[in-house]
């Protein structure tokens, strides 16, 4: 072993600022100061519950918990309400002319409407001025939102 390598090896006096206590241990140091130590570190001595309450991060957490489930609650609802029956038929934009012949028909929601294709396409064509490009129109915009819309039936002859 070569000479004046290693450090020399001291048995150290630790001080604890926190509590005052004091205890020895090896080092290269004569004299070690610490901040904390295992007598009053809120691990040891079993109050860290009490540390993180007075912190406020267990409510913290508990509130970012409740805004989350919040936030979905909302989307669920949102996608409910996106396909609802009793959504107005006005929200489908199909334009004026189809719009108007549709709630002259009686037909104000789209549940009405959907229940109108189901009959048949030809029922629903039969609603004077309701033709097939409003319902290839009125088809690709309920399919766009989300809704199930009945398929036409081939007549076999």
């Amino acid at each position: 072993m070569k000479a004046d390598t290693h450090p020399n090896y001291f048995d150290a006096k630790v001080t604890c600022a926190s509590c005052g206590a004091t205890w020895t241990t090896g080092s290269t140091r004569k004299e070690l100061r610490v901040e904390i130590c295992s007598n009053c570190h809120p691990f040891f001595t079993g109050e860290q519950a009490r540390i993180i309450d007075m912190e406020g991060q267990v409510d913290r957490f508990y509130r970012k918990l409740q805004a989350r489930q919040e936030y979905v609650e909302t989307q669920k609802a949102k996608e409910t309400e996106k396909v609802s029956p009793k959504r107005p038929i006005a929200e489908l934009e199909l334009g004026s002319r189809p719009t108007k012949s549709l709630a002259e028909a009686g037909i104000t929601e789209v549940g009405q409407l959907l229940a109108k294709m189901a009959e048949g396409e030809q029922a629903a064509l039969a609603i004077e001025g309701f033709g097939r490009k409003s319902l290839i129109d009125a088809k690709k915009k309920l399919r766009a939102l989300g809704y199930e819309v009945p398929e036409a039936e081939t007549a076999a002859a």
